[in-house]
C-alpha cells in the first residue's frame, strides 16, 4: 500500500548535536501514530519538518507518492496536510469564525460553510461557545477549537504537537476523547506526545523517537 507520507535519510542538527537521523519512516492512511519520547528529543522538530515549517539538513519526502522535497512544497500541501501547534493561534473574532476561516479561504459558499462549522461545533462539544472570542476561552477549549478548525478541512495528514500539554485533567480527558475519533479510512493522524493517557488510544501505532531515530 502506498503511504500517505514517507521520508528517507532525514538529518537535522542543532549546533553540533545530531538531533534527527532517520533512515526511513512511512505513514499509512487509516492509522493513528503516537510519536513518543522524552522532552527535547526532537518530536516537535520532526513534525515541523514534515509540515514544511522548519528546514532539514537533508532528506527526501513524499506525500501520496509525490516528491515534496522543499519546505515550500510541503507547506503548500495545506489543507491536505495540517500541523496543529500545542499553543495554536486563534484569530480575534469568535469561535465559529475561527473554525470556518480555512473554508472561507477555499471559497466555500456561506450556507455550506455555516453547516460545516455547525457540525464541527457539535463534534468538539463547543456549540455553546460559537460566538465567544478566543481570549475568553480556557486552554482546553482553545485546543478543541484548533482541532475542529483543522478537522473541518478534512486533511489527509494531521500532525498534532503535544495536544494535551498544560491542560488540567478534565480538559485533557476531553481532548483525548476527540483525538481518539479523528482518524478515518482516508486520513492519517500523527501525534507527538509524552502523555501516558494519549499513549493508550486503542489501535494506535506507537513510534519512539530516541537518540535521533524512530523505532516502531
Amino acid at each position: 500500500m502506498k503511504p500517505i507520507f514517507a521520508l528517507q535519510n532525514l538529518r537535522k542538527s542543532h549546533g553540533e548535536r545530531l538531533l534527527l537521523n532517520i533512515d526511513k519512516l512511512e505513514l499509512q492512511r487509516g492509522n493513528t501514530y503516537l510519536l513518543l519520547g522524552e522532552n527535547g528529543v526532537g518530536k516537535t522538530t520532526l513534525l515541523r519538518i514534515m509540515a514544511g515549517l522548519e528546514a532539514a539538513d537533508g532528506g527526501q519526502f513524499q506525500f501520496d507518492g509525490q516528491f515534496v522535497n522543499s519546505d515550500t512544497e510541503r507547506a503548500a500541501l495545506a489543507p491536505n496536510l495540517i500541523y496543529v501547534h500545542q499553543h495554536s493561534y486563534l484569530f480575534y473574532t469568535n469561535v465559529a469564525e475561527n473554525i470556518g476561516y480555512g473554508l472561507k479561504l477555499r471559497g466555500i459558499p456561506k450556507t455550506e460553510r455555516e453547516a460545516l462549522v455547525a457540525a464541527e461545533l457539535v463534534w468538539a462539544g463547543i456549540t455553546h461557545l460559537r460566538d465567544v472570542p478566543p481570549n475568553q476561552l480556557s486552554g482546553g477549549e482553545k485546543q478543541r477549537v484548533a482541532m475542529a478548525r483543522a478537522r473541518v478541512l478534512k486533511p489527509e495528514l494531521l500532525l498534532l504537537d503535544e495536544p494535551t500539554a498544560n491542560l488540567d485533567d478534565a480538559a485533557r480527558e476531553q481532548v483525548v476523547e476527540l483525538i481518539a475519533h479523528m482518524r478515518d479510512a482516508n486520513n492519517c493522524v500523527i501525534i507527538a506526545t509524552h502523555d501516558k493517557e494519549l499513549a493508550e488510544i486503542p489501535d494506535a501505532v506507537k513510534l519512539k523517537l530516541e537518540e535521533g531515530r524512530v523505532q516502531g
